[in-house]
């Protein structure tokens, strides 16, 4: 008997980080970090799981955004959706009236995200391997099916994808990366809320743990930046590369201004430096703040916007997020956009069930895409990893490539009972 999917269950996951200001950054001074969690069950017994991020208030909406769409998807045929995610993917954001709430962003975009996700997990749990090792082993024809090109063929073809994806070494690259894992920076030290000696001493276990680089929240006032950089470069001494992440709250004179003050002490990058969708404010900052990196795309909503910020050269580093665009299909599209440019892909993970999800496309973008870790980092944060039943392994500064089957975003149930909101014991 054919298999179908009957359900899509939702949970509304809250975990009280603002109560220790783990998270907080200039425009998000008490987030809790927060779940729209998604379990897609089908007739047989399998399950997807899946998650959007969010920091809070309006979670709620969130979960109500794919509960919208859950009448999409049960009564589907689960061997026809899974044997074409492309088309799954193209048939949730391409319905007419709820395309009207979008197009391709916001709750109904990251909505349609999660059931992607929620399918690819449970795709990788029947062919019982992890996501990246799943993506890594589809042909290129496979993988450009799970594109929509409709939109970025004035920057890539299906034909130029084709080629950058018959990159030879797949095998080699894969055993290299069981190997050696990928290579991890951390945010823990750099949270807005933590006072000088946390800084210091997160910084220095940072560096004694061998991460990359480690990166500061900036934004809130200048010279508690100025002060708090000087810290973290004794603590990390004259040559660990240390990033700075604005979280979007600067305009764009101001944050040319601001970043000249932060220039002595050599930012690695500045991340999210003004409005998300702003391309050429960014090739504005871009432009005024060389040889400082722009790096931006942990709220950039759709592969459209990625084509933008690349056509126009206004980043230095492609950031992208395993819940904030339409699914893995469109960071498919993505990944190889920043491989058609030329630019390095480090991935944002600050958040719940990020670092779990986000580090398959950064390893199947080695492996398969652009065949190469140069420049590139994943983010870590060293928060609520203990919730998921498949927790990211950091060892010596790297991230460990994942064997469990599936893309990580499994939840313990005694978690979901806990911090369940607003009825769980966490809030109650």
């Amino acid at each position: 008997m054919t298999a179908t999917f009957t359900e899509v269950d939702t949970y509304d996951v809250r975990f009280p980080t603002s109560r220790f200001l783990d998270g907080s950054d200039a425009m998000n001074p008490f987030p809790d970090y927060s779940a729209a969690y998604v379990v897609l069950r089908t007739s047989d017994g399998d399950e997807g799981h899946s998650l959007v991020f969010t920091v809070g208030r309006g979670n709620d909406v969130q979960v109500a955004g794919v509960r919208a769409l859950a009448s999409l998807v049960v009564g589907l045929d689960v061997d026809e959706v899974l044997d074409d995610l492309g088309a799954f993917s193209r048939r949730l954001a391409g319905d007419s009236q709820f395309r009207w709430l979008g197009p391709d962003k916001g709750v109904i975009g990251m909505a349609a995200g999660a059931l992607v996700n929620a399918a690819w997990d449970l795709r990788a749990r029947r062919a019982n391997q992890p996501l990246w090792q799943l993506l890594a082993s589809l042909s290129p024809e496979e993988l450009v099916g799970l594109v929509d090109f409709r939109y970025l063929r004035d920057a890539l073809t299906p034909e130029e994808a084709l080629e950058i994806l018959r990159k030879p070494g797949r095998e080699e690259r894969a055993t290299q990366l069981l190997r050696e894992g990928y290579p991890a920076y951390t945010t823990t030290p750099g949270w807005l809320g933590y006072d000088d000696e946390k800084l210091a001493r997160l910084s220095k276990e940072a560096v004694a743990d061998g991460f990359a680089m480690i990166k500061l929240k900036v934004g809130g006032d200048r010279e508690a930046d100025l002060r708090r950089l000087r810290i973290a470069r004794d603590a990390v001494g004259p040559d660990l590369p240390i990033a700075v992440d604005a979280n979007q709250v600067w305009g764009v004179g101001e944050a040319i201004e601001w970043m000249a003050d932060l220039a002595p002490y050599r930012p690695y990058w500045i991340e999210e430096p003004t409005f998300p969708d702003d391309i050429l404010g960014h090739a504005r900052i871009r432009e005024a703040v060389h040889p400082i990196r722009v790096a931006t795309g942990e709220h950039g909503a759709n592969p459209v916007l990625f084509k933008q910020l690349l056509q126009a050269g206004a980043i230095d580093v492609v950031q992208i997020d395993a819940t904030r665009v339409g699914g893995i299909n469109d960071n498919v599209a993505i990944l190889l956009l920043a491989a058609k440019f030329g630019v390095p892909v480090c991935p944002h993970a600050g958040g719940v069930g990020l670092c779990e999800m986000v580090q398959h496309l950064a390893m199947f973008d080695f492996v398969a895409v652009s065949g190469t870790r140069d420049d590139r980092m994943i983010e870590y944060v060293d928060h609520l990893h203990q919730h998921f039943v498949d927790p990211v392994e950091i060892r010596g500064g790297h991230y460990v490539a994942p064997v469990a089957p599936g893309i990580g975003a499994r939840i313990h149930e005694s978690s979901l009972t806990e911090f369940t909101y607003p009825d769980g014991p966490a809030w109650t």
